[in-house]
């Protein structure tokens, strides 16, 4: 496939667009600043600028596209993960402006240019839990997709208006609009360096409901999404299989959320479900924090 994939040097970013390269699709990266990945063209453009945007998506990926001489080559998908990646690194209002104006634009510039498959990235934040002030736990255990999203952050707020967004695109064009609601995202080297403290002090890891998403394994979610079609608007939580320390369910509900309504759960299953991600595009997450870290 010819895949236009928005915010590809981030860090979530960087390693799906790798595994999407190594799938054989054509991806051209979109961002502010370059990837640098052989077998992937870099172009520079503001999501919040709109002209930007419709340019690159009506544009050649590479120069080699010019060869045939029949014009330029429609995207056959729009891969979203473009965005101010957190709070607390730009203002309040201005993660909210970039995160929602640039998701208008790419979907808006996407559907009008004849794409008719976007899968764009939302978060574990919209839960409302990771970046709450103070304390907030779910209301049920594991969390799906039907938990509400009310959070009181601006980079949550975003999120869960750009799945608003989102949903109404869809509805008006009756294209595949997929949202990832990812969770913590790790990175291969983030195994040794991190989890060791995770694995002494499991309260690091109450704001991200104990669970984790390999940066290899989002990539594979992507690839399952652009595999699927028909769906038309969904949202999937995307997680790995387990818990991200090494206490198993019991213990940490005992410790955590001893007072929550619980589902009956696997050992060490996640709080953060992926089985709908599983049912219906089959995600089947292959790395597990255990595999990476002796004894």
């Amino acid at each position: 496939m010819r895949v236009l994939f928005t915010g590809g040097s981030g860090k979530a970013g960087r390693h799906a667009v790798a595994y999407l390269r190594d799938q054989g699709h054509r991806v051209l990266n979109l961002d502010k600043v370059p990837l640098g990945l052989d077998g992937v063209d870099d172009r520079i453009a503001d999501i919040t600028d709109a002209g930007q945007v419709y340019d690159v998506v009506a544009s050649y990926a590479g120069f080699d596209e010019m060869e045939p001489g029949v014009g330029v080559p429609r995207f056959d998908a729009v891969v979203h993960f473009a965005a101010i990646p957190r709070l607390l690194m730009t203002s309040d209002n201005e993660c909210y402006r970039v995160n929602t104006l640039g998701t208008y634009n790419v979907i808006d510039a996407a559907l009008k240019f004849g794409v008719r498959k976007v899968i764009f990235a939302s978060s574990e934040t919209t839960y409302g839990i990771c970046f709450a002030d103070g304390e907030r736990k779910p209301d049920y255990l594991p969390i799906d997709e039907a938990h509400p999203v009310v959070p009181e952050d601006s980079y949550a707020m975003s999120k869960v208006a750009n799945e608003v967004t989102a949903r109404c695109f869809q509805r008006r064009s009756g294209a595949d609009v997929y949202g990832l609601r990812i969770n913590n995202v790790i990175e291969p080297h983030e195994y040794a360096e991190n989890f060791p403290a995770y694995l002494e002090n499991p309260d690091l890891r109450r704001r991200n409901i104990f669970a984790y998403i390999d940066a290899r394994d989002l990539g594979q979610m992507v690839q399952c999404c652009l595999e699927t079609d028909g769906l038309g608007f969904e949202m999937f939580n995307v997680s790995n299989d387990d818990h991200s320390v090494a206490l198993e369910t019991d213990a940490l509900i005992s410790r955590y959320y001893e007072d929550l309504p619980v589902a009956e759960m696997g050992a060490r299953e996640t709080f953060y479900s992926n089985a709908k991600a599983k049912r219906m595009v089959g995600f089947a997450p292959a790395h597990a924090w255990r595999m990476y870290l002796e004894g």
